[in-house]
């Protein structure tokens, strides 16, 4: 393991899944895949502070603690990042249509604006660090029909991020997200 600043960041992010869904008649999805990068972060006590200081190092600060929703939703203005700090979930990603993807500590998932997630299953203490690219507000979408076309303009609207959260402005995100 590599130490970048104060921050236990694994050398090279070598695991990447990639999942990439098509609308479903209720969520919109994206044509971005989703990444879940493996086994980035090292636990420690500190681990939600070094995963809000790696992603804001990289430009995403727009950021939160939590959990997830149980009932799928999306955001239309802007991507997110995820990272585990503690506990484990069971996320699916898609809409109901979907996959299910378990995650752990020290896992990253990004999600582009758009894709439809919600926490399947989670255990005691889950604790998620999220973040957004600097500038870009989430909000929180269902799929509403009446919405669509408004929906749709603000996905199309969302600017790439400039780096990725984890791994700067050469890390895959930017390789695959073109």
């Amino acid at each position: 393991m590599a130490s970048v600043g104060m921050t236990a960041v694994r050398p090279a992010v070598e695991r990447i899944e990639r999942y990439l869904f098509h609308e479903d008649g209720c969520i919109l999805n994206s044509p971005l895949p989703a990444l879940v990068y493996r086994d980035i972060f090292a636990m420690s006590d500190d681990l939600p502070e070094r995963i809000e200081a790696q992603f804001a190092r990289h430009g995403w600060t727009e950021g939160w603690r939590g959990g997830l929703f149980s009932d799928t939703r999306f955001h239309s203005s802007a991507h997110a990042a995820l990272g585990v700090a503690r506990g484990k979930l069971k996320l699916r990603l898609g809409g109901d249509h979907g996959a299910s993807v378990d995650l752990n500590v020290g896992d990253v998932v990004i999600l582009p604006a758009g894709l439809g997630h919600r926490c399947e299953n989670a255990s005691e203490g889950l604790l998620l660090v999220g973040a957004s690219p600097r500038g870009c507000r989430r909000d929180f979408c269902k799929g509403e029909p009446a919405m669509r076309a408004e929906v749709c303009a603000r996905i199309a609207a969302v600017p790439h991020p400039s780096q990725d959260p984890v791994a700067g402005a050469t890390g895959p995100l930017m390789k695959i997200w073109v």
